[in-house]
């Protein structure tokens, strides 16, 4: 009779086997660069900066009627660029059924004073009392004197 030996512990592996996890990053990777683009739904101003700005979180809302003025002097209402002469019936349009809404204007810090002046003007002949300028805090101290 013979005794058959088994070597059991030459069969086992040690390697990690990461191919899932790999799956699993790259799936996640694909939804968050198709996803990004899609949260972004201001357009890129680059806004004043102040000391003490005042506190308007009525902005941030989702319907939030948001005019922005670019650097070039270019007019958005929300994401839709329009020229400034269409400006006051678009505003009027969308506060047709919500009268006395804040508008929000969101200039560039370097846009010329005309564009910005422009764009409240035709926001304030379409019957809009409350214009909300949006700035940003300064952050840090560029006075240097205290």
């Amino acid at each position: 009779m013979a005794i058959s030996v088994r070597n059991e512990g030459s069969k086992i592996s040690s390697d990690i086997n990461v191919t899932p996890m790999v799956d699993v990053m790259l799936v996640l990777l694909i939804i968050f660069m198709v996803i990004t683009p899609m949260l972004q739904q201001k357009v890129a101003v680059d806004m004043a900066k102040v000391e003490n700005p005042t506190s308007m979180p009525d902005a941030d809302k989702e319907d939030a009627i948001v005019v922005a003025i670019t650097r070039d002097g270019g007019v958005f209402l929300g994401q839709d660029k329009i020229a400034t002469s269409e400006l006051g019936a678009k505003v009027r349009d969308k506060l047709a059924d919500h009268p006395g809404k804040t508008i929000y204007i969101r200039a560039d810090a370097r846009a010329q004073y005309r564009a910005v002046e422009d764009a409240i003007d035709a926001v304030r002949t379409a019957g809009v009392d409350e214009v909300g300028l949006l700035t940003q805090k300064r952050e840090g101290n560029l006075a240097g004197g205290e």
